[in-house]
């Protein structure tokens, strides 16, 4: 029975160590052929190409006769014997892999007996070395590990020229190593690699350095696996990345790469660990996996938890090749390694130091890209937001402004690195919530403004977009002037920008509405206008409130454009959502009449003055408690007498002056009745219109023709007590300019006769006499005729009371009184010819002329005494004769004066009175037809 040392021996040797090379290689096959060739000439043919069934037992038995046969010949047979051991060696060693579980008393004896039967019968056959080596499979096969180290000594020891003496080394070390006397070991293993031959230089170098390690010879054990490493690693002009070289590799061979590096890790750990590392690289030369060492050190150290150690060992690489590919990686690892242990301000330090190191901008970004290096750039963006979101944290908690500048330090640098990541446009929301939070208003307002709009569709466009707003609004309270102004206008500009592409977010309409004011407040109407339309044609529609605030805009744009039947439309919407309790009402109100009152305004200006009324008279209608309403009413009456639609005008009027009795417009309105009246035949009405005006607040000049125009229309009215009462206040308000006052006195002399009333008429014309008496400079041709026949028709009430005397006894006394009267009625006519006007001095000659007949006739025809006697009587008529005819004379003198005036032209009825009155006093001259008609022709 194989013992149980002896199993684990045998396994132990089959698990760690590659196979024997079992199959013949080429130079044996050679070999073989020579051998074969030799057997020529002994008539042996062998067909080489037909299978044999169970050829390996059928080889086995033809060599066993060959060797029979070939007794004679010594080298042949020596072949032979090798042959079948060789043979004997691979049944037994696959018989022995198949059974040596099972049975301990498997034994390859057969080819053990054959190698040393060989060995000793034939000491110069010329593959002695062959066999040797065979002999040392054997036994190793077999569990007889010291026979075949014994072997294998003799070997080396006797054939050094053997194409085997590498392998032979390489398999002492191997048993050496098993046994534990690694320094013996390692002198094998140094053997192996002395030698030119390179088949198992990797393996020996790897058990070399093992041999070393075992010793505690831990720097000499580098120089082996790190060979071993070049070797797998810097093939000549190999610049490919070991990870990928590694990733290639079967799974034995990176298990050999694993275990050397994890070597090595010991190995410098109990030197100096990573000062150690960097030592060796600094004097060797940086390798190209390097980095893999330092990984494998750090990692060694974090699996005895020694994390401060893992995380200098993985620094150590970026300190020593900054700007390598994988340096980025390791410098992360540093990071976990901190993070493994607990160690928080550490684990910040570490991402600071990654991210100052390879954030955008560095050289390590010059060499590489972030395709190339998908990995690295993974860890800037993980510590880039790792440390923004920490110092973000910081600052929220305690109002930090050194921990705001470098949350928003950390942002942006992401954003400097990654501005095309699908995550940037969230990082730039919170580089914009950092600004916003420390102060930073004007900044913040700018990335709040890139996340919502320069960035493609994310989560937080709309969020942004609105917190843009709020930013403007913040900054604006700081600014002044011109800059405030212009940031004014930009935050508006991003409002409707935020309304437009985000319509669903809950603050859109606010913003837009809260834009729509603005524009307003900044008469950028049309602007206005559209943002309020916009919104008030959002659906579903917006809050009420919002409403409300669009239909006034929109409204007070259209009105200040001066569209107000559109401002009217939406003024009308806007009180839909007032009520009438509102203070409010009564503006909108207002505005409604206003709209309407302008649509008036513009048809009057038009010319179209019939639709102006009808939108004057709209303005009562719509808002009938507007304080526009009685400007309207007076401009719709307006319209209509420039319509000369009397009637309506009238009606208004009238209206107007009802309502509105204490308005300023009064005085206006009266004068506008006045002429409506006039034009429409009520000259009555128009009359007292104008009296109206005469007690009015006009000007002096229009009242006096106002009064004057209400005694006129008054007296065509047939008004003629009104009239003269009308004249008589003109004369006395306004007694000059005194040719007007005088042609008044003159029209109430008129009057007076009209109605009979002879003591007004005298009353009258002694007005006219004083006025033009009193007129001083403004006495005319007009005032003096109109005094004259004043003064004429004065004279008359003399003159009948000179006629109405009769002649009685006693003669003296009624003659007396007679002669007193005519002294009056001369002297009333005599103050008439003063004037000196034609009409009046022919009238007054005449009526003095007459004065004298009438004299000279009541004298004639006075009452006689009833005492005379005829004879008495008779004197008494001759002395009456004598006293009447002087007077007769004069009479005549005077009309002869009148006659005479036909001479000068004038021939008016006094003239023509006194010729009649000739042809009665002298008819001798006058009384004939034709002179007369001589003398009429000689007026003509």
């Amino acid at each position: 029975m194989i013992s149980a040392s002896a199993l684990v021996t045998v396994l132990a040797a089959t698990a760690l160590w590659p196979p024997w090379p079992f199959g013949r290689d080429d130079d044996a096959a050679a070999q073989q052929a020579l051998t074969i060739q030799e057997l020529e000439s002994e008539a042996v043919e062998i067909d080489v190409e037909t299978p044999i069934s169970d050829s390996q037992a059928k080889a086995m038995e033809n060599y066993q006769l060959f060797i029979d046969l070939a007794a004679d010949d010594p080298v042949l047979q020596a072949e032979a014997m090798r042959r079948l051991a060789d043979l004997q060696l691979e049944a037994g060693e696959l018989d022995q892999l198949q059974r040596n579980l099972r049975s301990a008393e498997a034994r390859p004896g057969d080819a053990v007996h054959l190698y040393e039967r060989l060995l000793e019968s034939y000491p110069e056959y010329e593959k002695n070395d062959l066999v040797l080596y065979q002999l040392a499979r054997a036994y190793e096969l077999g569990g007889q590990l010291e026979q075949a180290l014994n072997a294998l000594d003799r070997l080396v020891t006797e054939y050094p020229d053997t194409r085997h003496f590498a392998e032979a080394h390489f398999r002492r070390g191997e048993t050496l190593f098993v046994q534990r006397r690694y320094d013996e070991a390692g002198q094998a293993y140094g053997a192996a690699l002395a030698t030119a031959d390179t088949r198992f230089r990797e393996q020996s170098l790897y058990k070399h350095g093992w041999a070393l390690f075992k010793q505690f010879r831990h720097e000499e054990s580098l120089e082996s696996f790190f060979e071993l490493l070049d070797r797998k690693f810097v093939a000549e002009g190999n610049d490919v990345d070991p990870a990928k070289l590694y990733t290639a590799m079967g799974r034995a061979e990176q298990e050999l790469v694993d275990d050397a590096f994890r070597v090595l890790s010991i190995s410098f750990s109990y030197i100096d660990g990573p000062e150690s590392v960097t030592e060796y690289f600094k004097t060797v030369g940086l390798s190209p996996y390097a980095y893999i060492v330092y990984s494998h050190l750090g990692d060694l150290y974090l699996e005895k938890e020694r994390y401060q150690d893992a995380a200098a060992a993985y620094q150590a690489f970026g300190e020593l090749d900054t700007y390598h590919s994988k340096a980025p990686l390791l410098q992360a690892q540093v990071v976990e390694a901190y993070k493994q242990g607990g160690f928080a301000g550490l684990v910040l330090e570490a991402k600071q130091s990654f991210v100052e190191r390879y954030g955008a901008g560095s050289v390590y970004w010059e060499r590489y890209s972030y395709l190339e290096q998908a990995e690295v750039a993974s860890y800037l963006k993980s510590n880039l937001t790792d440390l923004a979101a920490y110092h973000h944290a910081e600052a929220q908690a305690a109002g930090d402004s050194g921990s705001y500048r470098l949350a928003a330090r950390w942002y942006g640098s992401y954003l400097a690195a990654f501005p095309d990541d699908p995550d940037s446009a969230e990082i730039n929301f919170l580089l914009a919530e950092v600004l916003y939070e420390s102060g930073d208003f004007h900044a913040a307002t700018l990335e709040y403004e890139r996340t919502a709009y320069v960035y493609p569709s994310h989560g937080s466009n709309a969020e942004a977009g609105y917190a843009a707003l709020l930013a403007y609004a913040e900054h604006e309270a700081s600014l002044q002037g011109p800059e405030r102004e212009l940031w004014h206008r930009q935050g508006i500009d991003s409002a409707l920008k935020f309304a437009e592409l985000y319509p669903g977010h809950a603050q859109a309409a606010a913003a837009l509405t809260d834009a729509a004011e603005k524009l307003f407040a900044l008469n950028e109407l049309d602007r206005a206008k559209q943002a309020g339309q916009v919104l008030l044609a959002r659906r579903p529609a917006a809050d009420g409130s919002l409403q409300r605030t669009a239909w006034a805009v929109v409204a007070h744009s259209e009105f200040d454009e001066g569209s107000f039947a559109a401002a009217e439309a939406a003024y009308l919407r806007l009180a839909m959502f007032i009520a009438p309790d509102d203070e409010e009402y009564h503006e909108i109100t207002e505005r409604i009449a206003s709209s309407i009152y302008k649509q008036g305004e513009q048809a009057r200006n038009d010319g179209s003055y019939r639709e102006s009324v009808n939108h004057f008279l709209r303005v009562v209608e719509a808002a009938p408690s507007s304080e526009i309403v009685a400007t309207a009413r007076y401009d719709a009456a307006a319209g209509l007498v420039v319509l000369e639609d009397w009637s309506r005008a009238s009606v208004v009027l009238e209206e107007f002056r009802r309502d509105y009795p204490e308005h300023e417009y009064s005085a206006d309105i009266t004068a506008k009745l006045a002429v409506a009246y006039l034009n429409s035949g009520n000259d009555l009405r128009a009359a007292n219109e104008f009296e109206r005006i005469a007690d009015g607040d006009e000007a002096d000049e229009i009242r006096k023709e106002a009064l004057w125009r209400a005694a006129e229309l008054y007296r065509t009215s047939g008004q003629l007590d009104d009239a003269s009462v009308t004249l008589a206040r003109y004369v006395d308000r306004y007694p000059r300019p005194a040719p007007f006052a005088i042609e008044a006195l003159q029209q109430l002399v008129g009057l007076a006769e009209q109605t009979g009333d002879y003591p007004a008429r005298m009353r009258w014309l002694e007005a006219v006499v004083a006025a033009d008496a009193e007129a001083g400079e403004e006495r005319n041709g007009r005032t003096r005729d109109l005094a004259a026949h004043a003064a004429l028709g004065l004279a008359r009430p003399a003159r009948d009371a000179f006629v109405a005397i009769q002649l009685a006894i006693p003669l003296r006394e009624s003659l007396e009184l007679k002669k007193q009267r005519m002294e009056n009625a001369l002297g009333a006519y005599g103050r008439a010819l003063d004037y000196a006007v034609a009409d009046v001095t022919t009238a007054a000659t005449y009526e003095i002329a007459e004065l004298y007949h009438a004299l000279s006739r009541a004298l004639l025809a006075s009452e006689r005494p009833s005492d005379l006697s005829t004879l008495e009587l008779g004197q008494y008529e001759i002395l009456l004769e004598e006293q009447a005819y002087p007077f007769e004379e004069q009479a005549i003198d005077l009309h002869e004066v009148n006659a005479a005036r036909t001479a000068e032209g004038l021939y008016d009825d006094s003239v023509k009175l006194s010729l009649e009155a000739l042809a009665v006093l002298v008819p001798g001259r006058y009384a004939k037809y034709e002179l007369g008609e001589q003398i009429v022709a000689a007026i003509h």
